[in-house]
């Protein structure tokens, strides 16, 4: 891993700047309006071109310069992570940055900075998206670079949740994205912005408050704020903060879990969504449920789980119980939504239902799952927003009513709004599908869950193909129901240049998701350690993980392991040839022996339950030399 010193904080910090840039520009005028259906004054592009404004042009070059440097910045990130490193002490962070920040009495508060597999992909997901917002909002009608600043100012924040490794800093980054997100809302969202934006910033802030007084709690219990530590098992700080008394700690993992289930949002927290999502406007449509909502699910990730883990197992069940609910009631209402963008709104609660699912598993499989289906709902759900945000800009109605048949009047935007929509359904060779199947699977074999709540949580993918083909057929298929929808404009260069990529992701996701999943897998490996899943024990995969485990065990049992790195040893058995045997202290796998033929107990019994099946007597277990010289021939 090279050297790059503060990247971290100048990935963070660059947009700040890039606001502050933007705020001594000279101001653009506004576009004139057009008669509107609905009449909303805020709609992101005038049906004609507008009129050439040099203050535009500038404020719209600048705004786009300093996020494309930070997505450069991001896919520098990106390259330079090590993949291989696995680090249970330091929770695996890289490019790591610690200062002294605050003192106050005895309390230091730390300029904390890393990230890990998981953050480094949410890192890329939010630059990556917050580029096409700007190059989708370039046309604003009013008071566009008021609209800029707060875009860019919410990119620092969102940015900085994702480094923070300091309970107070994160804290920090967390309010501070609700302050630029509440005046998209506000300012320029359509007729009931102002009671959106308010349910908005009430509901999240009520449960970021609760999570001030336990991080405050966990101060006085562990005497830190540093995450890694909390977060490492074998910590001091760990250590007391597990000391204090079962139902207090209850009540913190409550406090963490009350505000990230707010942010995700988890049924029943999810009534200020649909409101928030219908009316901002586009971009920040795509921000909400892109990186924002992914908040919610990270905290469980960073915080929740390697924190509270105890406390996070023994209230699974309700989580899991909460997700499938969320998963069929999101898929039933947004089925019958008359309003296109609240139907997005919904099948979010859906698909953010299957990510906290797999979270909760407590299995390997189901983890991953969690962490790509994270990733493309922030891929798929953004495109379909995206595309309602084009049809409102020519029709200026978010009604499915008033649209049928565009298919034969713009045939692009149609195919693309059947590549989201098929994407959006988990189709095989889409995105959707590598994160929602992984789920089902680490669900089906987990003891907390089983097999009946498995075939509740699939009937989420059968509900998700009706509405959304449904809704495909409505808007694209069929005669054209209205004269208004005749002469509509297909694809612009500018709606090229937002879609083309997101295309790109959603089969690249589809086809390779392995390039992007390898960096996650010693994230998933610390949360969920090899032995630990929570798998049932009426299936045949926990025979043969429980057969590996202790497969591992009696070799470690019956050589010593010396804590430091030694050098290979050759370890004989009568059944195998000699074998190298690595440390596993050093995080090293044990080579598997080749099996020679022998009339000596195979090793694969030593991992099969013990009941009822004698040992090997001891004649077996002490061949003769010659014997075991002719195997080895």
């Amino acid at each position: 891993m090279p050297e790059m010193p503060f990247i971290l904080s100048t990935l963070t910090f660059l947009p700040l700047i890039g606001a502050f840039v933007l705020m001594c520009l000279p101001r653009p005028n506004d576009l004139p309006e057009h008669g509107h259906d609905d009449g909303d004054a805020h709609a992101t592009h005038a049906p004609e071109k507008a009129p050439f404004d040099a203050n535009r042009q500038l404020v719209n070059g600048v705004a786009f310069v300093f996020v494309l440097v930070n997505l450069l910045l991001s896919i520098l990130l990106f390259v330079n992570f090590d993949s291989s490193l696995f680090s249970a002490p330091g929770r695996n962070m890289q490019f790591t940055e610690k200062i002294d920040w605050i003192s106050l009495g005895g309390a230091h508060i730390q300029y904390h900075m890393g990230i890990d597999g998981v953050s480094l992909l949410l890192i890329l997901l939010t630059t990556f998206l917050m580029t096409l917002c700007v190059v989708f909002s370039f046309n604003i009608k009013t008071r566009l670079k008021e609209f800029m600043v707060f875009l860019l100012m919410l990119e620092t924040g969102m940015l900085g949740v994702f480094c923070a490794l300091d309970l107070v800093l994160f804290y920090v980054f967390w309010e501070a994205m609700l302050i630029p997100m509440y005046f998209l809302i506000g300012i320029f969202g359509h007729e009931r912005r102002v009671y959106a934006a308010i349910k908005f910033f009430l509901f999240t802030f009520a449960g970021s408050v609760l999570m001030l007084v336990a991080i405050v709690v966990v101060y006085n219990a562990a005497g830190t704020f540093d995450v890694v530590q909390l977060s490492t098992a074998t910590s001091p700080a760990a250590i007391k903060l597990h000391h204090i008394d079962p139902v207090a700690l209850m009540w913190l993992f409550g406090a963490f879990s009350l505000a990230f289930m707010i942010k995700v949002p988890m049924f029943p927290f999810h009534t200020w969504l649909p409101d928030a999502h219908v009316e901002a406007p586009t971009a920040g449509s795509v921000i909400l449920a892109g990186v924002m909502l992914k908040m919610g699910t990270y905290g469980f990730i960073r915080f929740c789980l390697p924190m509270f883990p105890q406390q996070a197992l023994d209230l699974a069940p309700v989580f899991i119980t909460l997700a499938i609910i969320g998963i069929v009631y999101g898929s039933i209402v947004a089925a019958v939504q008359p309003d296109a963008k609240k139907l997005v709104a919904y099948s979010s609660v859906a698909h953010l239902g299957f990510v906290i699912l797999g979270i909760f598993t407590f299995t390997r499989i189901g983890m991953m799952g969690a962490l790509v289906q994270n990733i493309n709902h922030g891929i798929s759900t953004p495109m379909l927003f995206f595309i309602v945000g084009m049809l409102y800009d020519r029709r200026h109605t978010r009604e499915i009513s008033e649209f049928g048949g565009l298919k034969k009047v713009v045939p692009m935007l149609a195919a693309m709004l059947l590549i989201a929509t098929l994407a959006s359904v988990a189709v095989p060779f889409f995105n959707g599908f590598v994160g929602e199947f992984p789920i089902l699977q680490g669900t089906w074999i987990s003891s907390t869950a089983g097999q009946w709540p498995t075939a509740i949580a699939a009937t989420g993918m059968i509900l998700s193909a009706v509405y959304m083909l449904w809704w495909f057929q409505r808007l694209m298929l069929g005669p054209i129901t209205s004269v208004k929808n005749r002469h509509l404009p297909d694809l612009s260069l500018n709606e090229w240049v937002v879609l083309v990529p997101l295309v790109v992701i959603v089969f690249w996701f589809g086809l390779s998701s392995s390039f992007w999943t390898h960096r996650m897998e010693s994230t998933v490996s610390l949360l969920v350690p090899v032995g630990s899943e929570n798998i049932s024990d009426e299936l045949p995969v926990a025979y043969a993980t429980r057969t590996e485990r202790l497969k591992n065990e009696s070799f470690t049992r019956s050589v010593h392991v010396p804590r430091a790195p030694a050098p290979t040893v050759m370890i004989e058995h009568p059944s195998i040839e000699p074998v190298p045997y690595k440390d596993i202290s050093s995080s090293q796998i044990l080579d598997k022996p080749t099996p020679a033929p022998s009339r000596a107990r195979p090793m694969g019994d030593l991992g099969r339950k013990p009941n009822n099946r004698p040992r090997a007597n001891a004649e077996d277990s002490s061949a003769p030399t010659a014997a075991r010289s002719e195997v080895r021939r």
